[in-house]
């Protein structure tokens, strides 16, 4: 069987979707759409298939599958409408937002017969598979963590600092790095957090304490304007005489334990592609469907992302931790 699949989006994270779908076999492109009708062209050209208006249209050309790869503050409406049609969404995060929004996406995931799945891409990526892979083996036994997710600005996309598109910092990259705390170290009890205003007009810096259910304490810390110095991201778990560090998604570091040896994983020459964990989250979301799977990543867990971003910018306001989940 070939998904027909059609991308609603053609910008940086569209071309990205799209190039890594056409090498898969089991993928038939129907479409690219965009408001921007040169971009959709331009994309269309490049991965042979058809630049086409909206959502409609693809839904016209008989898509099996959407991805939705807009701006952040319009994933909901395309999403909803696509599930509501009974055909399968990859939404690109985040999931919404707003609390509410997301609460209208898990609904209608809920009430769909189709499947969801949201982009999420480094619960793929090799470096932070490696460590959950630790952690669920039990070779690792999280007690503290740093959690470090930079950005060197918010010039490039062009909206990337407008906040009625973005729905805040917090929304872009830094939203990566909370799931991967709760996909690491298990559901966040509570949130703490002050942030700060320097390069932009918005909370540009932000640096939060988060709780784990499950005992582990966590700092986190994310900026929008600390350049592109290496890493921009980092994770840091330690447990008893134990610390693994990551460093991007180009390595990780493991020292075991006391007199044991320290090894280095890495993983810088892959594709980036594979690096990041585009190919495979994109090859996952393909078997969900060929095989009746639950999708890799759920409207579960992107209505926690979003509890966890709210609660943030929650603690922000009233300067007092904020319980999860949120009611």
């Amino acid at each position: 069987m070939v998904v027909k699949v059609g991308i609603l989006g053609a910008g940086y994270i569209g071309g990205v979707h799209a190039r890594t779908l056409r090498r898969d076999d089991r993928v038939n492109l129907v479409g690219i759409a965009d408001i921007r009708r040169e971009a959709a062209e331009r994309l269309a050209a490049e991965v042979g298939t058809r630049a086409l208006p909206d959502l409609a249209a693809v839904l016209h050309e008989g898509a099996l599958a959407v991805y939705v790869t807009t701006p952040n503050a319009h994933h909901v409406e395309p999403v909803v409408a696509a599930l509501e049609a009974g055909v399968h969404v990859f939404s690109e995060k985040p999931m919404a937002t707003t609390l509410d929004g997301a609460r209208r996406v898990a609904a209608a995931a809920a009430r769909s017969k189709a499947l969801y799945q949201l982009g999420f891409n480094r619960r793929w990526a090799p470096a932070y598979a490696f460590v959950h892979d630790l952690i669920a083996r039990g070779e690792l036994r999280p007690a503290m963590a740093h959690v470090k997710m930079n950005r060197g600005e918010l010039q490039n996309p062009p909206w990337v600092s407008t906040t009625s598109l973005t729905g805040g910092f917090l929304y872009e990259s830094t939203i990566h790095l909370l799931d991967m705390c709760r996909y690491l170290l298990g559901e966040i009890a509570a949130v703490t957090c002050q942030a700060r205003t320097t390069a932009y007009q918005e909370p540009d810096g932000f640096a939060a304490v988060l709780r784990c259910a499950g005992g582990a304490l966590v700092t986190f810390h994310s900026c929008a304007h600390a350049t592109w110095a290496f890493p921009f991201e980092r994770i840091e778990i330690f447990g008893p005489h134990q610390a693994v560090v990551t460093e991007e998604m180009d390595r990780v570091t493991v020292s075991p334990g006391l007199g044991r040896e320290v090894t280095t994983r890495a993983y810088a020459q892959l594709p980036m592609e594979e690096k990041w964990g585009y190919r495979a989250e994109d090859a996952k979301f393909v078997d969900a469907i060929l095989e009746g799977r639950r999708p890799g990543v759920t409207a579960e867990d992107g209505l926690r992302a979003t509890e966890l971003v709210e609660a943030c910018y929650r603690s922000v306001r009233t300067a007092a931790e904020v319980a999860l989940p949120l009611a």
